[in-house]
Order: structure tokens, then C-alpha cells, then sequence
């Protein structure tokens, strides 16, 4: 008697525990979303980390390009699908500062000065700058020389070989825009990439900004106006680019992170927000973005050039202004 109610015991302890598991494993995770418009392998990078680090969330990283997440956030305001942007432009988060929590648990003092918000409302997360990227060997084949300025790029020799990224897509082509600008004047760098777009490979200026890298790999340019991040996770996978900044210097744009209004209360959203900010960063730049950001923290990455002379970006985080010349950009 004993026997066979020890054995019931153990069949109705071993049913219970099946339920449990059963149950367990149908419980959904809390999703939690992530808009951003870095490069893939950069968006590979930070997911595996937040998978890793929360298991219990449903953490999705969603890419979208520079220009499609701006206009998405400003269409949905604080009612957006995202919880966190992990990264938008500086302008862009301007304009819908708004829609924005404050983000005073962040320690801002860690960061470069100029790089910080005065409201709070976005962590600096990276400085991009643009670069000649050039494939030689190609260049070699057809006989043709390195182009050695702006300029150069307008000579006939060079047409179907030369790849950019659309300003109105792309902030990658918006700071090339905006050094034109700054460099030559309005009307004069509007003439210029009236004259450039007749060189330009393809079905014309990309819409993303790692469109001409992607050229470049494909062998469809041999000439390409891109990250210098890019480049340099290229030739570290085993390219030969050769990285080029003309006289001017290496336009650039700054990236932030922020948390949607409202989603700051939420505990969950917060962990993953905080650890984005205290450990991804910091790993984004070991790995692939390693210009200045923190004031006593430097990163160097083999093949990424360092002492980059920057180029006059004045107004690069001035959304009237981006949104004026955009409008004045015909392609």
C-alpha cells in the first residue's frame, strides 16, 4: 500500500513539475523595441550584448535609415512602437526633443562637453565621419589615377565610378553636404553635385549610407563617400581600401541615444537603456567606432586613422538648417 502511494506521489510530483514547465515556457517575454540607424554589423554587435545580458526580455533592435526613422518618429511623437533609440542624429532628436525623456540619472560628465545636450534628452553614443574610400586596385585596372581633391571627382574619367549616399535619406550624405556648404557656399556646392551626379554609379545617390560600401564590395564603384568606420571594418575583414581625406578635412555628424517620454518610468526599459549607455557604447567603440566621445577614454582600432583632421561643420546640429537644404537638394 505504502509502495503504490509513493509511486502515485511520484507520478503526480512529476505531472506538476511538467505543467510548470509547460507553463513556463508559454509565458512571453516582455518585448521591449529598439529603433536604430547604425550599421549592421554594429546593430549585430548590440544585440547579441543586450540578448546575453537580459534573457528574460524580448529586446528587438529594428534597423531603419537615418531619414526613415527621423520622419517616423516625428509622425508617431511620444505614441511611437519604440521604447529606445539606440541611434538618430543630433538634429533629428532636437526636433523631436519633445517626445523625449530627461535623462538625468545619466553621468554626462564622463562625456566630451560639446557633445552633451543642455536638456538632457539624448547620451552621446558616437561621432561618424566621412571619408574618401577608394579601391586602387580597380582605379589600377582602368588606368586612371587617385583623385587627390573634390574636384577631381567632377573629371570625366571618373563617371559611373564614384558612389554617395542621398542627403535626404542619409545623414552620411548629409555631412558631405554640409562641408560643401560650409566650404564653398550654398549655390557653389549646389553646383557641385549637380556636376558630381553625373558621375555617380548605378541608379544614382544611394539611400542608405552604407550603400556605397556596399558598391565598393560589389565592384560597381571604385570610388566611394562613406563612413570611415566602414572603411576601416572592411580592411580589418581583409579589403584594401585605402581611407582618404581631402583638403577640407573629414566631415562629421554626431549620434545619440535617447528614451521615448513616458517609456522612462518603465524599470525594464531603463535597465536595458542604462546598460546600452554604460557597456555597449564603451564596446561599440573598442570595436568599430573609436573617435572621442568620453573625456578620459580613448579607443584605437587597427586600420582606423587616427588625428583626423575634421572639417568645418558648423550647423551640423541645426535642424532648420538641415531641413532647408534638404529641401533645396533636387535628387
Amino acid at each position: 500500500m505504502k509502495t503504490g502511494f509513493k509511486r502515485f506521489s511520484a507520478l503526480l510530483l512529476s505531472a506538476v513539475m511538467l505543467t510548470a514547465t509547460l507553463v513556463s515556457c508559454g509565458e512571453k517575454k516582455k518585448s521591449i523595441t529598439v529603433y536604430a540607424s547604425s550599421e549592421d554589423f554594429r546593430i549585430e554587435m548590440a544585440q547579441k550584448m543586450v540578448n546575453e545580458k537580459f534573457p528574460e526580455y524580448d529586446v528587438k533592435i529594428e534597423y531603419m535609415s537615418t531619414g526613415d526613422l527621423s520622419a517616423k518618429m516625428i509622425a508617431e511623437g511620444k505614441d511611437a512602437d519604440a521604447d529606445i533609440i539606440y541611434e538618430l542624429e543630433n538634429p533629428y532628436l532636437e526636433k523631436i526633443s519633445d517626445n523625449l525623456a530627461t535623462l538625468d540619472n545619466v553621468d554626462y560628465s564622463i562625456f566630451v562637453d560639446s557633445l552633451v545636450s543642455p536638456n538632457h534628452k539624448y547620451v552621446p553614443l558616437v561621432i561618424a565621419s566621412g571619408a574618401i574610400i577608394i579601391n586602387e586596385k580597380m582605379l589600377e585596372e582602368k588606368g586612371l589615377p587617385v583623385p587627390e581633391s573634390y574636384d577631381d571627382l567632377l573629371k570625366p574619367e571618373y563617371k559611373g565610378l564614384i558612389s554617395m549616399p542621398n542627403p535626404k535619406s542619409s545623414g552620411t550624405g548629409y555631412i558631405f553636404y554640409l562641408s560643401m556648404v560650409n566650404e564653398r557656399g550654398e549655390e557653389a556646392a549646389l553646383e557641385y553635385f549637380d556636376s558630381l551626379a553625373e558621375n555617380i554609379s548605378g541608379q544614382g545617390f544611394t539611400t542608405s549610407g552604407s550603400g556605397p560600401m556596399q558598391a565598393l564590395k560589389m565592384g560597381e564603384a571604385a570610388i566611394a563617400l562613406g563612413l570611415t568606420m566602414s572603411a576601416a571594418t572592411e580592411n580589418s575583414n581583409g579589403s584594401d581600401y585605402t581611407i582618404k581625406y581631402f583638403e577640407e578635412g573629414a566631415p562629421y555628424t554626431v549620434y545619440s541615444s535617447a528614451v521615448i517620454e513616458g517609456r522612462q518610468n518603465d524599470e525594464d526599459v531603463m535597465k536595458v537603456f542604462n546598460y546600452i549607455v554604460s557597456d555597449v557604447c564603451p564596446k561599440d567603440k573598442e570595436l568599430f567606432s573609436p573617435e572621442k566621445i568620453y573625456k578620459d577614454r580613448d579607443f584605437t582600432i587597427e586600420n582606423y586613422p587616427t588625428d583626423i583632421n575634421y572639417a568645418d561643420m558648423k550647423d551640423v546640429s541645426d535642424i532648420n538648417v538641415k531641413e532647408d537644404l534638404l529641401n533645396k537638394w533636387k535628387y
